[in-house]
């Protein structure tokens, strides 16, 4: 199988500047006469691509599958997206940038406790995650299938993401003296609890959200306050 760095993008049929997923590329609303029932009818695509790509893997997946998945002619489809290529890219950049910028808008009212903020992080990434499961999967498998330029704005999206959740442990670092924690380490092994939940979590036996959020940030408060005291040492 061709890594991201060997595959090349072939041919691609290029949607027209007024789509809608060139507007989403621009950050701008698409120009059309129903704005509204465009970016439904993208939102319903990527939704549909999304489990494709969850079922068969980005490779294993054709822009026909989408097609017949969405219920939409390839010409349909290629006037939203140019590649199956530019289908992954937007689901991803949908879901770190939704990520983000919820987990934002929580934090702008939260208490200034640096363990409140954490914890308002941790849920809000459960959260959403658990609501979407398949873009969960989609992102820890096909994380290094996009190239260039796509791959340098998601990885740029991953590492503000990354960058937020760091500077709230920094903060939490200096709130109770932590200096021997290493931060790098404590956010990483944060990000390996929650981004695997997709295959494990069951809603007949495993807490909902909430009380999911709460036990796991328990765990890792207990384990990051025990190891930045030298506790649990043999």
């Amino acid at each position: 199988m061709a890594t991201a760095l060997q595959r090349r993008p072939g041919p691609v049929n290029k949607p027209s500047a007024a789509s809608p997923s060139a507007a989403l590329r621009a950050g701008k609303p698409a120009a059309n006469p129903s704005p509204p029932l465009r970016a439904s009818k993208l939102d319903h695509i990527l939704a549909c691509a999304t489990r494709v790509f969850c079922e068969k893997g980005y490779e294993g997946a054709s822009i026909r599958d989408i097609a017949r998945r969405s219920r939409v002619s390839l010409a349909g489809l290629y006037y939203y997206v140019a590649s199956k290529e530019e289908l992954l890219y937007l689901i991803q950049k949908h879901s770190f940038t939704t990520l983000r910028a919820r987990a934002e808008e929580q934090l702008v009212s939260a208490p200034g406790n640096p363990e409140a903020r954490l914890r308002l992080f941790i849920g809000n990434h459960l959260s959403f995650f658990l609501q979407h499961p398949e873009a969960m999967k989609v992102l820890s498998h096909e994380s290094e299938s996009l190239t260039a330029p796509y791959a340098q704005e998601v990885t740029e999206l991953k590492r503000s993401y990354y960058r937020l959740c760091r500077n709230l442990l920094e903060e939490l670092k200096r709130e109770k003296g932590l200096k021997a924690l290493n931060t790098r380490l404590a956010v990483l092994s944060l990000f390996g609890m929650m981004n695997w939940i997709y295959t494990w979590y069951n809603p007949k036996v495993d807490p909902e959200a909430d009380a999911l959020a709460a036990q796991m940030a328990r765990l890792f408060f207990e384990g990051v306050l025990a190891a930045a005291n030298g506790r649990g040492r043999k």
